[in-house]
């Protein structure tokens, strides 16, 4: 157990003012203890770093506050503009929640963010982390935080093993209460999370270097490693797909235009975009059968390559494969559209469908 609790929070914020990384949602270094924090960048950060790495986060932090300076900014943006933002960042759940809670607090908080647990908690995308990370990131608020990062600190300094149990879970964020200063609280719970993303590894953790080291059991027992046990290897279905890079190229025209499609507004990558994909089938993918199932006709059916997409619980293998489109009057459905591959920048796509832009672009300059 965690002894001098006093000592424990000056060490840890001691450490924290001396060796925090200067990232643009926080306040500037110079004097963190009197500048207050922006509640719309912490709001955004938030959403963004959720399962997803500090370094990736800065670059797309950045370039949304660059398009949307303001709650009240991003209130007025269309869904589709969001999501082209978040092209790559993955989990895009969050880009259309952070978007649906900025309409909510222009509408009905005056453009304010909630500094309550309890009214963050009523917003969409919000739980039980984020909003105590707000809370005490952006208002002071006491309030405790439990991530990966510092659940894993508070286990090892517990020495305990089942930090990812429903009870021991819930043990750990009564102990991230408990340990919550009177002052500096966002400050605080700041320092649990760097503490565990950059020396509270989850492998080969840095612990000479720890500034709380006297204050942990698992060090003290020689169980570091173990702390938290490894998880055990998860089974990923398989998912096969079939994606069509179809072209046309009308009298003209310099360059072919490719067919894309927008996905349903429900279900994995929601309303973005996509060349048409459609599930593997057990009959060869031949001119014939592919047309009949896509609803055009197609000729020169070729092989392109193959790429694959992990995703936390399944694992998507596709196969990309040209082919042209003949000439027809009939019109497209208001889900597709012809364009080239420069217009492409206009639509949001998933990871794997901007890699099989960029595998054809690859073929094109050969």
């Amino acid at each position: 157990m965690l002894g001098n609790t006093i000592d424990f929070r000056r060490s840890l914020l001691r450490w924290y003012h001396t060796n925090r990384r200067d990232l643009p949602w926080r306040v500037a270094r110079e004097n963190p203890q009197t500048a207050t924090p922006n509640p719309y960048h912490v709001l955004v950060s938030e959403a963004m770093l959720q399962q997803t790495q500090v370094a990736t986060v800065i670059p797309y932090f950045n370039r949304f506050m660059a398009a949307y300076p303001t709650l009240r900014d991003l209130a007025k943006a269309k869904e589709q503009e969001i999501l082209r933002l978040w092209q790559g960042l993955g989990y895009y759940s969050r880009a259309r929640n952070l978007l649906a809670t900025a309409k909510i607090l222009v509408e009905e908080n005056n453009g304010k963010i909630p500094s309550s647990l309890e009214a963050l908690l009523k917003l969409p995308g919000i739980g039980r982390y984020t909003a105590g990370a707000i809370a005490s990131l952006a208002f002071e608020k006491r309030a405790p935080i439990l991530d990966g990062n510092v659940a894993r600190v508070l286990s090892r300094l517990e020495g305990s093993t089942g930090c990812t149990s429903g009870a021991s879970r819930e043990s750990l964020w009564q102990r991230a209460e408990e340990l919550l200063p009177k002052k500096r609280v966002g400050d605080f719970n700041s320092a649990l999370m760097e503490l565990g993303a950059t020396i509270c590894t989850p492998r080969a953790p840095r612990c000479p270097l720890c500034p709380v080291q006297k204050h942990c059991a698992a060090l003290a027992a020689g169980v570091v490693d173990q702390i938290p046990p490894a998880p055990a290897p998860k089974i990923r279905p398989i998912e096969r797909r079939i994606t069509l890079a179809i072209s046309k190229k009308d009298v003209g025209q310099e360059c072919p235009t490719y067919l894309i499609e927008q996905r349903p507004p429900r279900g994995r990558w929601a309303s973005m975009w996509q060349f048409i994909t459609i599930e593997a089938a057990d009959i060869p993918p031949t001119a014939q059968s592919l047309s009949e199932r896509v609803g055009l006709s197609l000729s020169d059916v070729r092989h392109l390559g193959a790429l694959q997409h992990d995703l936390t619980h399944r694992r998507y293998q596709f196969q990309v494969l040209s082919c042209r489109a003949k000439s027809s009057k009939n019109p497209l459905p208001k889900d597709r559209r012809w364009v080239g591959l420069d217009g492409l920048s206009d639509f949001p796509l998933p990871r794997p469908q901007l890699q099989v832009a960029q595998m054809i672009s690859s073929i094109i300059r050969r």
